[in-house]
């Protein structure tokens, strides 16, 4: 009997349909063609912000790789520069016609 009495006390009771209070619409509960419309562009408009910052970051670290690509090579330049400079015996391509040292097409180097 006890168990029949917490069953009965534990178990829900079926709510009726629940129905609109007198005097208002469906059309005033939700939030119809305008509300889905400005829904939908919210949305857009965020995939296409979002793709858009996508694209500018990959540009962003793209031209990073670059500049440190550029950085690396004219390091090289000056090490080699440097190098043929110090060595006299080094090849004949290190050395322009003056046999200064400067590389064929190397800018004079930085102080």
């Amino acid at each position: 009997m006890q168990n029949l009495l917490l069953s009965l006390a534990t178990t829900p009771t079926p709510m009726p349909t629940p129905t609109l209070r007198d005097g208002i619409t469906e059309d005033q509960v939700t939030p119809g063609l305008l509300g889905f419309i400005m829904t939908a562009f919210f949305v857009v408009a965020t995939a296409l912000l979002i793709v858009d910052m996508v694209r500018r970051i990959r540009r962003v670290r793209y031209r990073a790789q670059v500049e440190e690509e550029r950085i690396a090579a004219a390091a090289e330049a000056d090490i080699e520069a440097e190098d043929a400079r110090e060595d006299p015996a080094a090849p004949h391509e290190a050395r322009d016609t003056n046999g200064n040292g400067y590389g064929q097409g190397n800018s004079l180097p930085r102080d």
